[in-house]
């Protein structure tokens, strides 16, 4: 049930209260405050800031240059030198694993950020603009999702070739029908609500109630959603480097150390675990950080109400 709030005589939905510039800072405050009360939440958290310290910093705190051969110590197992041992070629898997994640997180961050723009952009526009746009739009969103996403990456790899610009391209495409959708049912729901009703019969601009108005009551919730598709964007990059359709050599990726690995599994299977263990790091940091903020955001799961 929703909580209430008294405004006079009248009791109204908290979840439809418009946020505005001056809760900002206090929501995010609170924000925190909840997501540190809770176990999962504080461990995702720990988690998600140890995956991006590791690899802001990679520079500083790997050893080793990630390219550099050293081929009389190649497939040595973890010790004082090499704390996750070497490959193949000798090349230090620790620096390499620290190095990959600065990729992963790149094409992370910049795709979801792309797809999350242009979907809330669409998103806003279908479900506040004239029909006939959101036909247009919403077709558009079911042409591209009628392609699985696996397929759709290969062929496009395929044809453009392994780059991190094609693997940010194949993310963002295929990822901003699900932000428009999500943004399209909010705004559809926001459309009908007091103070959005209020701002239309006193003539403001639709760019005035959509960013203004519609975009702090619906941001919450494509956050929640791009934090838990980061570690499936990491997954693809990983999939596609491990295939070799991703990053290419020498440059350092999780994939490539996991396909490294795989192709001298019988030597020694320390760089399969080396390049394993950050992904499921990964997957759940951002999964609990997501779950937690989806039941701090969501009145409905919320657990003090």
């Amino acid at each position: 049930m929703n909580q209430l709030t008294q405004t006079g005589d009248k009791q109204t939905p908290e979840a439809t209260q418009p946020l505005n510039e001056n809760s900002t800072l206090k929501v995010l405050l609170d924000t925190l405050r909840r997501l540190t009360r809770q176990p999962l939440g504080l461990l995702g958290l720990i988690l998600v800031c140890s995956v991006i310290f590791s690899a802001l910093f990679a520079g500083v705190i790997a050893p080793y240059d990630p390219v550099a051969l050293d081929i009389l110590n190649r497939l040595q197992p973890p010790s004082a030198e090499h704390w996750l041992g070497t490959d193949q070629l000798g090349r230090d898997t620790f620096s390499r694993v620290l190095y990959g994640g600065q990729i992963a997180l790149q094409v992370a961050l910049s795709s979801i950020a792309l797809a999350l723009g242009f979907g809330l952009i669409l998103g806003l526009l279908a479900g506040f603009g004239p029909r006939w746009l959101d036909n247009i739009i919403l077709t558009l969103f079911d042409v591209v999702r009628s392609f699985p996403t696996i397929i759709f990456a290969l062929a496009v790899v395929t044809l453009t070739g392994p780059s991190i610009g094609t693997i940010v391209l194949v993310v963002v495409v295929t990822s901003i029908p699900i932000y428009g959708r999500v943004v399209r049912t909010q705004t559809q729901a926001l459309a009908q609500q007091e103070f959005i009703l209020a701002e239309r019969a006193m003539n403001a601009s639709m760019p005035r109630i959509l960013f203004r108005h519609m975009l702090p009551n619906v941001i919450g919730q494509l956050l929640i959603l791009a934090s838990m598709d980061i570690p499936i964007v990491i997954t693809i990059e990983a999939g596609l480097s491990f295939l070799g359709l991703g990053i290419q050599p020498p440059t350092p990726s999780w994939g490539s150390i996991i396909n490294d690995g795989y192709s001298f599994i019988r030597n020694t299977p320390w760089p399969i675990i080396a390049g394993g263990l950050p992904l499921i790091i990964t997957t759940l940091g951002f999964t609990f950080l997501g779950e937690s903020l989806r039941d701090i955001f969501d009145p409905k799961l919320r657990k003090d109400v």
